[in-house]
Parts: structure tokens; C-alpha cells; sequence
């Protein structure tokens, strides 16, 4: 019943995003069974409850493990197929034309033309569906089939995730998934202690810390594990990620109380740790993260809406042609039969009026082209499967290449006007590498951008012969022991150094100290251990001054091995500058200039200072900071005002710079997106001062463009935020691009994206050239593409790989999944996937333009080539007294798209295109024409309808003047409506082929065969097919038609002068718009086709800035509330440091629990 779920985190309920009421959004799952009230329930709380036996088997049956992210399943198929399929309106035309066929003596066509077609399309259709939708199982077994070690009989045994159960021990160890909802019994770690990475859920960097109960962290074997006896009592499974209530209640003993600091949940990964023992208690679609997902959505492009409109509106005009020839057949009954006595039509009985408008529906009805359904089907597949065989989007390392999920959406990748980006995983690596650094005014490191580590040999040899030597060797002391960092050593018994973080920050500078001969090696509750320059130095650890977003800074208090006191701080440079002694500013003014220059290379820096303390003055601040930390009312606030005492008279030491590195390819993939005029947007749970550095790094921000910022508390502040900026900052240059870049945090987003505000943000946001949201809840990410996709109007583009993505990725018109280290959620979830963010500039510059321009001129084509065909018949109504006698024999009409003209089209959609691969990714100003529709609209359509029916009355009447003087055989016979019909057919055949050829950009071998081959097949088939009866008993009356046909010469005649008349017009319009009114993609394929450097063309179609951004400076200056220009260091020098705050374990406890000169358990 789950299998047409996919990841879609709609709903995590965190404390900050939550209501001010305090009131979820959801309520607790219901049961029949019983409430009861659990150990740990706020009280009066009535919660519902499962139980969990503890190695035993279970006494109710719970949800399998295996999940499934597919459309369809083996009973769901056919309804939602057919729901598909019948919201196209040409299908229910198509349906409503097969049955009334079957009504006896209306069809003239017969009783299965349209039925027959029919069926093969959805035949075509759902063999396409079927094959797509086994690309997603597939996928989906790659998760279901990964192994993870259970304990079953007493011994661990590798299976596969859906042979784990609620109530199994599971082992998992380091960098692997979780398998299920666990809840953590023991780990490697101390105190039952482990890292995960949560970035899969909610987009953040940083590790975070869980904690077993001390009561079964010395669950620490097999043996152990298996002796445990009880049950877990839990609430029922919710979509609550950040909320748990449960107990465990080991046999004999009181029930211990479980929280959110023990469930470890499937999305995350173990990071830093051996290995954890956990209970599973939900599985499958009842885990957390998949109670946060929806049905796949039924996407639909463009394109194909527009499809359906024009064709209802023809369907109109259809109805008109039909109502028309019926009351016209009604007055020649009534009125005209006497003077066509000859007839002898006195006998026969009147039609019916309703029957006759039937059968002119019927014989109409092919004005709207059936095979158009299948062709698209055919050529969508194919397209698709070009854009998986495209080496340029292949991704070696991982042996991943692109891959189409959908092809139903191939023509909206030319369309899209907006992208939303995931950060993490999508833009990033999530791999800090320490990069740069000055120290005493000097600045280190390389300044290309393509270095990737810290190299500069100078430091060193500084160390021992510059003045500045004690500098610089104070700086690395405090890169070793300044932070939270834990070693461990190689296990198989290296001297290699592993180091736990929690902040990829610290981790990189403690590899960065080390590379430079400071290596810390060892930690205990007490001391740190620093290897430093060959000589071991011993550091008490005596206080840890915590990070915080407030704080924005980090301390720690130590005993040096001469036996002072010092304390080592780092931090934003707007608040170690702040706090800075007189003395201690020597190189203040540089370190600001160097601060600059990392901020251009797009680095996260923190300044580095220090500060000598007095034995006296820390003991009297020792007891101040005891009450402030063991303080029942405003502990944080009291404990932040300690340390502000003694976080004072700092001492500048220099800078570090660390670079967040970006996936390849990704500023230049951002540059070439906004020359396309498709604007990005960052949706990221990460901090904001992450994200804008992120922003500056990968070019969507800039130094000189004016950022904004939104940090609101209140709806009513918001509200008049915005209405001040509309008013008095943009004016009149509201919802246009402004070089100005808007950042947005989550809280203020929650009163942006309410009613009041939408709209006001809205417009705010669409006048910025950049924007980025941080701290956002997956639901805040679905919601803002939600309302650019139905307020803007825009096609919108949603990419991301995480869980955490699911939801933007099918809110957007097209969502794309990077296959990366944060599993195959968003890949299973999404229409297109991708190994790397740079492979979006090929998919929609190159696949995206040449789907959509072969897609539209497919369509454009196919209508134009029935209605060429199909009007002859109203025309040939008005000769035949609107009898609803038909001008061609009745099966070459159904061979007509399903042989004759089924090439071009497919030739159009495959293999066409007016520019190469290198031209659009050189000049991505070229996707313009194909965003803005300029290819295919309601006004083009008509355009090409028109012109069908022009080349329909030429075709028709033309041969109808040459043969009005009749036409005498050699066997006595003259020319019947037959031999009209066929003259007439093989004119539209050579037409429309022909036509075919002048739309086409580039001609291939290919293109040959379909055009000229489809003309010769006609010929071919003209001459057999008068010979088939009465060996076969169908087309008696073509007897001899090949002979009348052929032996014709007005017919040769006609066939050189009809058809180029026809195209006379065509031609002419082709020569004068390519000769007066070239466009730039006219341009460049000429040049192309001259061998010649299109760079000319480009020059004067350069985009030139306006003045507004300048304008707006002067204004965001003297703005003085919330949303303001950035102007602080903090911002422009690209200060990020990533923690988790207020996690289970607080940092300073934890380097109290480890003792690395201690063998950690093995966990056999």
C-alpha cells in the first residue's frame, strides 16, 4: 500500500519553526489500541503506544522494512496509467471517436480506424511508463538489498535491510546508513556516546552527538546483547523527526525514559564512531523520514498543458466544421434533392440530423492527429535515453551517468526560468580543507584558486628565523588546542591519526597544525597532548568556553607546561576585534586587508587571539562561572555573561582561512545560468553565515553587489519590513533584476511565507538577482518553490541530494537528484539525476533547448501535416452536396500518419538542431529563445494551422481546376472522386514532406531518407497496393487506380507546379525573415555553416547593467531597521563556523569523557 510513496519530508516539527502556540502541526498517528501515558510524556498527555519486545518474538505484526519510491505498483498501475492518459484531452476525443464508430451505418471511415491507433498508443504509452517505472524500482533495491549486521541466534549475521524487523539488535558501524528508526544502546564511544551526520534530513554541515543510557552503554558484546530481556514501550509511529517519547523497561527493573537524544534515525549516517548497537523500533515506511513523504506527483510539462488547450480548441473548431456540413447536408435534403433528381435519392429515408452530425465528427476527426500521442511517446523515450548515453554527464570516479527517471519532461529543461539549489552535497563536498592564513601580519598560503591544501614553506622556516617565530608558533599551539577535537589512532597500529569532529571546521584546522609539525595526538578528561615541533607538550584543560550562533566565538582556558594561564579564543572577527586589549592590536589594520582578500577567494575565517590570565583573577572568575553554569533560572545567558568577563583584553595572533569546498564546475555552472537568465536560488538548512559564504564562493554573490538580509521576530515586523523596502527602496524598480543579492533565515521565512506577507516577499525577491534562504525546514524549501512556480508563473527547477530535498524536488516543474553520498533518496524521488551540480549546465543549455526546439516543432508539424489532409475532406464536402462521402479510400486515410508521414516527425524530434552542443554552452544566451517560448505559443500554433488550411485549399482546388475538364482513359473510363483523391493525396504526401525538409536546421543522411523516402514510399505503395484485391478482400475500389494515376499526364504536370505553389509562400517568408529579421540563433547557424567564429554575433547582444543597483546603494545605506545592506565584517569577510548547539552532549562534557590512551571496546 506504500509503494507509490517517495521521500518527502513535508513535515519536520522543530522548536523554531513551530507555531507560537506551541501547537503542532500534526497530531500523533491513531490506533484502536488503548492510550496510555509514558514515562516522559508531558503530563496529561495521553499518548498512544507500541510495544517492543527485547529478543523475543513480537505479539503484533509491524511494517516490513522495505520501502518502495516507484509511481506504480503491480495493482496501481493500471487506474493511475489510465488516469494519466485520459487527462490528455485527444485521448477522450480519441475514445468518444472509437465508440461512436461502432454505431452501425454513421462511421464512414469504418468501425476501427480510430480504435486500432488507440489502442496502440496506450499500448506505446504504458510500455514506456513500465520501463521508466522499473528504473525507480531498481533504484529502490539497490537501498532495500544494502547489508547491515543483525544479531539473530546469539551471532551477528550479515542481512539484507528488508530482513530487519522492529524488536532486532542491529549493528552499525562507521559511515554507514542507518537501516531503520533505531534507538541507541551502546557505541565504541564513550559513555555510550556517537557522531551522525544529519545532513541527508536537514541540510546541516556539522555532526551531531547522541547518547545511549548509562544503564545500557555497557551493552558492549554479542554475549550482552543477547542476554537483555524486556520491552520498549514508544509512542506510535508520527512524522515528528525531532520529537520521540518511550521507555525501556529491562526485566526486573524500572523503566528508564527514552528522548530524541537516543533514536537514531534512518537518513543518517554514523560518523567519527567504531560502532553502535541499536533497537529497531520503526521500519520501513512506518520510520520517520518516510512518514514524511507523498505520492509521487503526475508531472506534466508545459508544453503538453499547451497541447491540450489548442487541442480543445480545435476540437471546437471541429465542432464547427461538423455543425456547419450537417446543416448544409439538412438544406440540400430539404431544399436542393428535387433539382438532383438524376439521383434518385426520392426512395431513400431522410438521416437523422444528430447521426449526421456524428458522421461529420467522424470523418473530421483526424484533424487532430492521433499518431501525435504515440510519435511523442517514441521520440521522448529516445531523447531520453540520449541524454543517459551523453559521456559529458558521465561521472567516472562514481561510475554514475545521467539518468532520465521521467521523459515526460524532456521539453521543459529549455524552459525553466528559476533553480533552486540544495547547498550541502549539491553545491559543496562538506570537505573543509585549511587553506590560507596570516599570522603577525604576514599572509600564508598559495593565492591560486586551484590550490586545494595550505602550502607555503615560508611559516616554517619563519618559525625558527623570523622575528615573528614565537608569533606564529603561539598561533599553531592554539590551532592544536583550541577546540573539541578527539584523536584516535589507527587500529592497525600507524602512527595515522584520526580525528573526530563535530564541526568540520575544527577538524580542519587540527589537520592543518598538524601538516605544519603540531600534531595533537592525545586527549584525557584532563589534559591535551601536542606534538609540537618534535618536542611533546602537555596542556591543561581547565574550562571550555562553548560556540554559539550568539557568542560566535570559541574558548578555551589552559595551563601552559611553564605553569601560567592563558586563554585561546577564535571567532568572527567582528567579535575578537571588538574585544581586543590596547596592546594587543599590532596587526589589526593587516590582518583586516587579508581578511579581504580570503573573502575574494570565497573562505571561512576566524580570527585568532589569546590573553594571559592571573592566577588570582581566575580563581574569582572560576566561582562566577560555577553559579552561572549550575543556575536553575537563564543558565545560558549567565553562563555567556561569565564568559564575557573573561573573553577580554585579547591579544590579535592572525587569521586562518578554510575553504568549504564546492563540487567541480559549480561557479562556472552558476555563471552560465544567470547569462541564460535563469535565476538561483539557495534553499539550505545550514547556518547563514555558511550559506553566504557559499554564496560568495560559488559567484552568486558578489563583493560588489549590495546583500540584504531578513532576520525578523514577529509577523508584524515583517510585514512593515517589506512594505518599507517596496515603498521607499525599490520604487519603481520593483520585479525587476537588481544586482543586489537577499538572504532570509528560516524564522523570518515562517512569517514571509504566511498570508499577509507572500505576496510583499514575493515581489521583494523577484527584484533581487540572488537569493538565499538558510535555516530552512524541507517544508519552508517546498513552499517557496510552491509559490514561485504558481505566483511567477516561471518554470521552476528544484535540485538536491537528501532526504530533506524530496519535498522542493517535486514541488518544482522538474526536479533533478544528485546521486551523491547522501544516499539515493532524492535520486529515487527526482525526474532526472545527476552525479554533479556542473552536469545542469549541459542538461538544460544543450538536451534542455534542442528536447524542447525538436518537441515543439514535432508538434507544430504533426497538426499541420493532418489538418493539410484532413480539410481537403470539408472541402470535397462542399462538391459532394455534404453527403459525408469521403475523397480517399478508407485505409490509405489511417496509413497516412502511420506510414507516410511517420518519418519526418520522427527525424524533427530526434535528430534536428539549429545550434551545436559547443555553441549553447558558449552563448547560453541562446536558451532565451526556448525559455520565452519563442518557438512555440498559442500565436505560432494558429500560425501553423492556418497555414495548413491555406496549403489544404491550394492542394484541393488546384487539381479540382485541372480536371474540370474531365480527363478520357484509353478503356472509355473518366476520372471519379477516387482518382481526385489520389492525385490530390500524393500532393499532400510531396508537401508536407517537403515542408518537413524546410523546417529542419541541420540535415542529415537521416533526414534524407525520412523525407524522400517517404515520398517514394507513397509512389511505391500506389502501385501494389490497386493490386491486393481479390486475393485480399479490402480496397476493391482501387482497382486500376495506379494505371489511371500514373498514365496521367495533367497528373505529372500538376505534380512538378501544385506543390511548389503551395510552398511558394513558405519559401518566400523563410528568405525574407532570415534576410531582414534574423534572430541571433539565425545568426549563429550561419556561421556555424560558414566555418565561422560565432563570437561576432554574440557581441551585440551583450547584456548591459543598468544603474540601479548604484542608485540603491546610497538608499540601503541610510536604511536603518532589519533588512539591511551588509556591511559587517562578519558578512564580507566570510566568517562560518559550523556546531551543533544545544546537543545532547554539551562539548565541554564531552572532551571530559574521552581518554584516548585507552583501547576502545570492539563491539565482536
Amino acid at each position: 500500500m506504500h509503494s507509490d510513496l517517495t521521500y518527502m519530508p513535508l513535515r519536520f516539527v522543530v522548536e523554531e519553526f513551530s507555531d507560537s502556540d506551541g501547537c503542532n502541526e500534526y497530531e500523533p498517528m491513531q490506533n484502536q489500541r488503548d492510550g496510555v501515558t509514558l514515562a516522559g510524556a508531558e503530563p496529561g498527555r495521553h499518548v498512544e503506544h507500541r510495544t517492543i519486545l527485547l529478543n523475543l518474538p513480537q505479539t503484533q505484526k509491524f511494517s516490513s522494512n522495505k520501502i518502495s519510491t516507484a509511481k506504480y505498483s503491480f495493482l496501481t498501475f493500471l487506474p493511475k496509467f489510465l488516469f494519466e492518459q485520459f487527462r490528455k484531452y485527444s485521448n477522450i476525443f480519441f475514445l468518444f471517436i472509437a465508440l461512436m464508430q461502432q454505431i452501425p451505418n454513421v462511421s464512414p471511415t469504418g468501425r476501427y480506424t480510430t480504435a486500432v491507433p488507440l489502442v496502440l498508443i496506450l499500448c506505446v504509452s504504458a510500455l514506456k511508463e513500465i520501463i521508466e517505472d522499473f528504473k525507480r524500482h531498481r533504484a529502490n533495491d539497490e537501498v532495500n538489498k544494502r547489508k547491515v549486521l543483525v544479531l539473530r541466534e546469539e551471532d551477528w549475521r550479515p542481512l539484507c535491510w528488508t530482513e530487519v524487523h522492529v524488536g532486532d539488535i542491529v549493528k552499525v558501524v562507521n559511515g554507514q546508513f542507518f537501516p531503520a528508526d533505531l534507538v541507541l544502546l551502546s557505541s565504541s564511544e564513550p559513555q555510550g556516546m556517537c557522531y551522525i551526520e544529519t545532513s541527508n534530513l536537514d541540510g546541516e554541515t556539522n555532526l551531531k552527538i547522541r547518547q545511549g543510557l548509562p544503564q545500557t552503554s555497557s551493552l558492549l558484546t554479542h554475549r550482552d546483547l543477547a542476554d537483555l530481556r524486556g520491552e520498549i514501550e514508544c509512542e506510535l509511529p508520527n512524522r515528528h523527526l525531532y520529537d520521540f517519547i518511550g521507555t525501556i523497561r529491562p526485566t526486573d527493573r524500572l523503566a528508564l525514559p527514552l528522548g530524541p537524544d537516543q533514536v537514531l534515525l534512518r537518513g543518517a549516517i554514523l560518523k567519527n564512531t567504531n560502532w553502535i548497537f541499536g533497537i529497531v523500533i520503526y521500519t520501513g515506511h512506518e520510520s520517520k523520514v518516510m512518514l514524511n513523504s507523498t505520492a509521487a506527483p503526475l508531472k506534466r510539462s508545459t508544453v503538453d498543458k499547451l497541447v491540450n488547450t489548442q487541442t480543445l480548441m480545435l476540437f471546437a473548431v471541429l465542432l464547427g466544421l461538423s455543425l456547419i456540413s450537417a446543416l448544409a447536408n439538412e438544406f440540400w435534403s430539404t431544399k436542393l434533392i428535387d433539382q438532383h433528381w438524376y439521383l434518385g435519392l426520392k426512395g431513400f429515408e431522410k438521416t437523422n440530423f444528430f447521426f449526421s452530425l456524428l458522421t461529420f465528427i467522424i470523418l473530421y476527426n483526424n484533424l487532430i492527429p492521433i499518431s501525435l500521442q504515440v510519435t511523442l511517446e517514441l521520440v521522448k523515450f529516445i531523447q531520453a535515453i540520449f541524454i543517459n548515453w551523453d559521456l559529458d554527464m558521465y561521472h567516472e570516479e562514481s561510475d554514475t551517468p545521467a539518468m532520465a527517471r521521467t521523459s515526460n519532461l524532456n521539453e521543459e529543461l529549455g524552459q525553466v526560468k528559476y533553480v533552486f539549489s540544495d547547498k550541502t552535497g549539491t553545491l559543496t563536498r562538506n570537505v573543509m580543507e585549511f587553506r590560507k592564513c596570516t599570522i603577525a601580519g604576514i599572509c600564508y598560503g598559495s593565492d591560486l584558486e586551484s590550490t586545494e591544501k595550505f602550502s607555503d614553506p615560508t611559516l616554517l622556516d619563519n618559525i625558527e628565523s623570523h622575528s615573528t617565530g614565537p608569533t606564529i608558533r603561539q598561533f599553531m599551539t592554539l590551532l592544536a588546542v583550541c577546540h573539541t577535537v578527539v584523536p584516535e589512532k589507527a587500529v592497525d597500529g600507524t602512527e595515522e591519526i584520526n580525528y573526530q569532529a563535530s564541526s568540520p571546521d575544527e577538524r580542519a584546522l587540527v589537520l592543518g597544525a598538524k601538516s605544519l609539525g603540531f600534531i595533537f595526538h592525545t586527549r584525557t578528561p584532563d589534559f591535551v597532548t601536542v606534538k609540537a615541533m618534535g618536542s611533546e607538550e602537555k596542556y591543561e584543560i581547565l574550562n571550555v568556553l562553548e560556540f554559539t550562533s550568539n557568542r560566535k566565538r570559541m574558548s578555551v582556558i589552559v595551563r601552559l607546561p611553564d605553569g601560567s594561564l592563558s586563554l585561546m579564543t577564535k571567532g568572527a572577527d567582528s567579535v575578537i576585534y571588538e574585544r581586543l586589549a590596547e596592546g594587543g592590536q599590532d596587526y589589526k589594520d593587516i590582518t583586516l586587508e587579508h581578511l579581504d582578500s580570503f573573502a575574494n577567494l570565497g573562505l571561512r575565517t576566524l580570527c585568532i587571539a589569546v590573553a594571559t590570565i592571573s592566577e588570582s583573577f581566575y580563581n574569582s572568575w572560576k566561582e562566577i562561572y560555577y553559579e552561572a553554569s549550575t543556575a536553575i533560572v537563564d543558565r545560558e545567558k549567565k553562563v555567556e555573561a561569565a564568559a564575557e568577563l573573561i573573553e577580554t583584553n585579547l591579544r590579535l595572533l592572525g587569521a586562518t582561512a578554510i575553504e568549504d569546498k564546492l563540487q567541480e564546475g559549480v561557479p562556472e555552472t552558476i555563471a552560465n545560468l544567470i547569462k541564460a537568465e535563469i535565476k538561483v536560488w539557495v534553499l539550505t538548512g545550514d547556518k547563514q553565515e555558511t550559506a553566504i559564504n557559499i554564496g560568495y564562493s560559488c559567484h552568486l554573490l558578489s563583493q560588489s553587489m549590495l546583500v540584504i538580509t531578513v532576520s525578523e521576530e514577529s509577523l508584524d515586523a515583517m510585514r512593515d519590513t517589506l512594505k518599507r523596502h517596496i515603498d521607499d527602496t525599490f520604487g519603481i524598480h520593483l520585479r525587476e533584476e537588481n544586482d543586489i543579492g537577499l538572504v532570509i533565515d528560516g524564522k523570518s521565512l515562517k512569517f514571509a511565507l504566511s498570508y499577509e506577507c507572500r505576496r510583499d516577499f514575493l515581489d521583494v525577491a523577484i527584484s533581487c538577482k540572488s537569493v538565499i534562504c538558510c535555516r530552512v525546514s524541507p517544508l519552508q524549501k517546498a513552499e517557496v518553490v510552491d509559490l514561485v512556480r504558481h505566483e511567477v508563473r516561471a518554470i521552476t527547477l528544484a535540485i538536491g541530494d537528501g532526504a530533506n530535498d524530496v519535498g522542493m524536488i517535486q514541488a518544482a516543474h522538474i526536479g533533478i537528484g544528485i546521486s551523491g553520498v547522501e544516499g539515493l533518496q532524492a535520486a529515487c524521488a527526482s525526474d532526472y539525476s545527476i552525479a554533479q551540480f556542473r552536469y545542469l549546465n549541459k542538461l538544460l543549455l544543450v538536451h534542455g533547448v534542442w528536447n524542447y526546439h525538436r518537441l515543439t516543432k514535432l508538434i507544430l508539424y504533426s497538426f499541420y501535416k493532418n489538418i493539410c489532409l484532413y480539410f481537403i475532406e470539408f472541402w470535397f464536402a462542399t462538391l459532394s452536396c455534404f453527403s459525408g462521402q469521403i475523397v480517399f479510400e478508407r485505409w490509405t486515410i489511417g496509413f497516412y500518419n502511420v506510414i507516410f508521414t511517420a518519418a519526418p516527425p520522427m527525424v524533427i524530434g530526434l535528430f534536428d538542431q539549429y545550434c551545436s552542443a559547443k555553441s549553447l554552452l558558449q552563448f547560453p544566451a541562446l536558451y532565451k529563445s526556448s525559455q520565452n517560448s519563442e518557438m512555440f505559443n498559442v500565436k505560432i500554433f494558429w500560425l501553423w494551422c492556418l497555414n495548413a488550411v491555406y496549403h489544404s485549399l491550394l492542394l484541393f482546388w488546384l487539381p479540382v481546376v485541372a480536371l474540370l475538364h474531365d480527363v478520357a482513359f484509353k478503356d472509355g473510363k473518366a476520372g471519379d472522386y477516387l482518382f481526385l483523391g489520389n492525385m490530390v493525396y500524393t500532393f499532400v504526401v510531396v508537401t508536407v514532406s517537403v515542408k518537413a525538409g524546410l523546417e529542419l536546421g541541420a540535415w542529415t543522411w537521416l533526414s534524407h531518407l525520412a523525407i524522400w523516402g517517404s515520398i517514394a514510399l507513397w509512389f511505391v505503395f500506389l502501385a501494389i497496393y490497386p493490386h491486393v484485391w481479390p486475393t485480399f478482400n479490402i480496397a476493391s475500389v482501387m482497382v486500376g487506380m495506379d494505371r489511371y494515376v500514373y498514365g496521367c499526364s495533367v497528373f505529372w504536370l500538376c505534380l512538378l507546379l501544385i506543390p511548389t505553389s503551395a510552398l511558394l509562400r513558405d519559401i518566400i517568408w523563410k528568405v525574407v525573415r532570415r534576410t531582414l529579421f534574423k534572430s541571433l540563433r539565425e545568426e549563429i547557424q550561419d556561421l556555424e555553416r560558414s566555418n565561422k567564429d560565432p563570437e561576432t554575433a554574440i557581441q551585440a547582444t551583450r547584456r548591459r547593467f543598468t544603474e540601479t543597483a548604484r542608485l540603491l546603494r546610497n538608499v540601503f545605506s541610510r536604511s536603518a531597521n532589519p533588512m539591511h545592506a551588509v556591511q559587517s565584517d562578519v558578512q564580507l569577510h566570510g566568517y562560518a563556523f559550523s556546531q551543533e548547539e544545544n546537543g545532547a552532549v554539551l562539548q565541554s562534557d564531552l572532551i571530559r569523557a574521552y581518554d584516548t590512551t585507552k583501547t576502545k571496546p570492539s563491539g565482536l
